[in-house]
């Protein structure tokens, strides 16, 4: 069977080229006679695999030297517990709730300290990045924490918050490697793997060396303190190696590729052909406010139940997969991450323009 094209927001499209060599390297992996999957994390083997990783991530995004990144378990979830256990000093933090991740993040918070919910566009499910210029931060907050890019919802921060000097914390699982960012304006910004980096199960903490610190909540798990992992090069215990594997592999490609600025043209090509479409569409409409449009993830309507399920059954015979939107907005969604060719968008577009002819 023919490869189709996959729209997933997550377990989502892998670069072909990356998935082929891990094929290749499945049963030997460069002569070792094992596979990764099968090889000791404690082996010198998968040493280089890892630091090679941490190497290639470090020169993608330009990581400062004072910042630690970690390959850690437990996906974006257990983030939103760790950060409150880890930076909660003053038992204060400001989220900024703009879809369903953010509010589960806000709503984990409230287990350890104050959690304040200082802007939010739930007054319009989500459609929109509320104006975060001038909000109302709390002095003695720990820290101000956003999800950049709302996968379910399609919407993401073109600028950041003015967090009025605090610490930044950002969740960009669906926007991560994508574009450029300067981390040095984060105090830590993590993601999920799953979306556009590797296979699920890998969480990648980037963070401030300051924010490193043996000062958590009392009963803090050993597991749950960034500490353990930062003094143990992500190896305090058996890590997600496979996974971290396939995720050096993504790095490689993103090099070949040209980096971030390169991705971020790409992806700007890719979201403007649908976007465009959508625009001028008499059946299709997309459901986000223009200025806050994601590029990863692409929510659209008919405007008609029926409509959209004829759509997604009809797509999916025709080798476009998972575009069914997420129950909260209903209708469809595209996910185009960075691993999604631009064919796979104008074959998409042209399908739509094809259902509009017929059922029009």
């Amino acid at each position: 069977m023919s490869r189709v094209y996959n729209f997933s927001a997550g377990p989502a499209v892998l670069p072909e080229e990356v998935l082929q060599e891990a094929a290749a390297e499945m049963l030997d992996y460069q002569g070792t006679g094992m596979s990764v999957m099968e090889m000791s994390h404690r082996s010198k083997a998968y040493q280089r695999i890892i630091d090679e990783a941490e190497a290639d991530l470090r020169e993608l995004m330009n990581i400062p030297d004072n910042y630690k990144v970690l390959f850690l378990q437990g996906g974006a979830h257990q983030q939103f517990a760790m950060v409150p256990m880890n930076l909660m000093k003053n038992g204060v933090a400001d989220y900024i709730i703009t879809g369903q991740w953010a509010k589960r993040a806000w709503q984990e918070a409230q287990k350890y300290g104050k959690a304040n919910a200082i802007a939010s566009s739930v007054d319009k499910t989500f459609s929109y990045i509320p104006d975060c210029s001038d909000l109302p931060i709390s002095e003695d907050a720990d820290y101000v924490y956003i999800c950049e890019n709302n996968t379910i919802y399609g919407t993401k921060f073109w600028d950041l918050p003015n967090t009025k000097g605090k610490t930044l914390v950002a969740d960009v699982s669906s926007c991560f490697l994508s574009e450029p960012v300067d981390v040095s304006k984060y105090g830590i910004i993590y993601g999920g793997a799953q979306k556009n980096i590797g296979p699920a199960g890998v969480v990648i903490v980037i963070i401030r060396e300051d924010l490193i610190s043996e000062d958590v909540l009392p009963g803090t798990p050993t597991m749950l303190q960034y500490k353990t992992h930062a003094d143990n090069g992500s190896m305090y215990n058996t890590p997600p190696a496979y996974g971290i594997y396939v995720c050096g592999k993504v790095f490689k490609w993103l090099k070949k590729q040209g980096g971030l600025a390169a991705m971020k043209e790409y992806n700007e090509r890719k979201a403007k052909i649908l976007y465009d479409f959508l625009d001028q569409s008499k059946m299709f409409r997309g459901t986000v406010e223009k200025k806050d449009r994601s590029l990863m993830n692409v929510p659209f309507v008919t405007g008609d139940k029926d409509l959209d399920a004829k759509f997604v059954k009809e797509a999916e015979a025709a080798g476009f997969v998972n575009l069914k939107g997420h129950r909260s907005v209903g209708g469809m969604r595209a996910s185009i991450y960075n691993a999604m060719p631009i064919e796979g968008v104008r074959k998409l577009v042209e399908f739509m323009q094809e259902f509009e002819k017929n059922n029009g």
